[in-house]
């Protein structure tokens, strides 16, 4: 198993600028995506973007595309997602997740087997 520890959450303005952290530890050899998701209150998870652990492809949801961006350092085992021109739409916990297993719809949160406990981002207009 993998242990998920997500940071960099608070309260920001619109048009302002996050960055969250994901440091993995345990049986971090075994990820195959780490992803990013998010939930508003009231709401389902929703799929914010997803990176390969060993090959770096990334995957972003449209209402993200151009704003938010995925990176991540193997040697720390730690994912980061930078969020700019952030939007009070944008305002939700985030939680980092990872999956053992190829071959899975990785914009679902289904597919996902390890879950952090989640960071704030709050964002006013």
């Amino acid at each position: 198993q993998v242990q998920l520890v997500e940071s960099g959450g608070g309260l920001v303005q619109a048009g302002g600028s996050l960055r969250l952290s994901c440091a993995a530890s345990g049986r971090t050899f075994s990820i195959y995506v780490m992803g990013w998701f998010r939930q508003a209150p009231g709401k389902e998870h929703e799929f914010v973007t997803a990176i390969m652990w060993h090959g770096g492809n990334t995957y972003y949801a449209d209402s993200v595309k151009g704003r938010f961006t995925i990176s991540r350092d193997n040697a720390k085992n730690t994912v980061y997602l930078q969020m700019n021109n952030l939007k009070p739409e944008d305002t939700a916990a985030y939680y980092c997740a990872a999956t053992y297993y190829g071959g899975r719809s990785y914009y679902t949160a289904s597919a996902y087997d390890s879950w952090g406990q989640g960071t704030q981002v709050t964002v006013s207009s």
